[in-house]
């Protein structure tokens, strides 16, 4: 088994303090909770903190743990209306710790992990906040790929069509059984794809509130995070699966949902709401097919825990809460048959 909880400070040190101008050891690394795709360490230097995400080592999937696009998006949006954490440097040599990473800025904030938001007191900061993620997706979705230099960061056209192939190839790679549910889904996805529109954006990939840094004190994003699964794609996709927390349950998983909770009481918007918002900003009308978009979400989340539960089975997952991640496959599936049945 190899290790995925530490990291050997004594090679990365003299490594860092030659390829990061202004980086000085000596220097500690503290793994932070979570993170179960690419293991996020938080490095206290002679110099400041940092924060190095790496691949997990051993073998891996095909394209997934790709922290060199997370690289190359960051430094990209750079400049953008979008915000994002400043990157320093990416090593691409497995040699030095034993598996790709980078190192970027840390950014003192809040990440929020339960979207009933029970540690605002105010409704009226709990509205700001749901919000404001809307309004930062609009933000990354307005920006123009080839003004940023990712023109090439993913291929144009039938998106749902790749996105569908591409995780029913990692869900088989990582299936450790028959899923009745799951199996209902893929052939019900796969005949239901809507004709493509032309639209085209810098799709995040992973876009919810966890993955999200606010101000310390205010209700305002200061850094979108993990860009693992980050390409050109089509915006619905990420307002989807956003939107999808609202619809999940408000315990068990570790993106804790909304599902069964009286969001009005805690003057959180509604999804019609947020969808709103969002189209409001991006100047788009109503949306068609969003049972589609919803359980395609669903599915590609319940593929993703399929990748993380095999992973922890070989010993290379980054959360100890891996191990149960296995379990969230068939409810998670059953999620997204219950939207196309309900017609969302």
């Amino acid at each position: 088994m190899q290790q995925v909880d530490s990291i050997d400070i004594d090679v990365l040190v003299p490594y860092l303090e030659q390829h990061v101008p202004g980086f000085a050891g000596p220097a500690a690394a503290e793994k932070f909770p979570g993170g179960q795709s690419n293991p996020t360490f938080k490095i206290n230097a002679a110099s400041g903190q940092y924060v190095l995400r790496r691949q997990p080592p051993g073998k891996l999937l095909k394209s997934a743990h790709a922290v060199d696009r997370e690289y190359r998006v960051l430094n990209a949006l750079k400049d953008s209306a979008v915000p994002v954490a400043k990157v320093f440097h990416l090593c691409e040599d497995t040699e030095i710790i034993g598996s790709m990473f980078y190192l970027m800025e840390y950014l003192p904030g809040r990440v929020f992990w339960d979207s009933a938001l029970p540690e605002i007191a105010d409704n009226a900061a709990r509205a700001r906040i749901h919000f404001q993620v809307v309004e930062v997706l609009a933000t990354l979705h307005s920006v123009n790929p080839a003004d940023v230099g990712l023109e090439d960061y993913g291929r144009p056209g039938n998106y749902y069509q790749r996105q569908i192939e591409r995780w029913v190839t990692q869900y088989r790679a990582s299936e450790m059984g028959t899923i009745d549910v799951m199996e209902e889904l893929i052939v019900w996805l796969s005949a239901h794809v809507p004709a493509d529109d032309g639209s085209l954006s810098i799709a995040h990939g992973d876009f919810r509130l966890d993955n999200l840094m606010f101000h310390p004190d205010r209700e305002e994003i200061i850094a979108v995070l993990d860009w693992e699964l980050s390409t050109l794609g089509h915006p619905l996709a990420d307002l989807a699966y956003h939107c999808m927390q609202l619809r999940m349950p408000s315990e068990g998983l570790a993106m804790k949902g909304l599902a069964g909770i009286d969001t009005a009481a805690l003057g959180i918007p509604s999804e019609k709401e947020l969808v709103t918002r969002y189209c409001e900003i991006r100047g788009i009308g109503p949306i068609a097919n969003w049972e589609f978009y919803l359980a395609f979400s669903f599915f590609r989340l319940a593929a993703i825990a399929q990748g993380v539960a095999k992973r922890a089975s070989q010993g290379n997952a980054s959360s100890k809460q891996a191990q149960t991640a296995g379990a969230f496959v068939q409810p998670l599936a059953a999620s997204g048959m219950q939207i196309i049945q309900d017609g969302a």
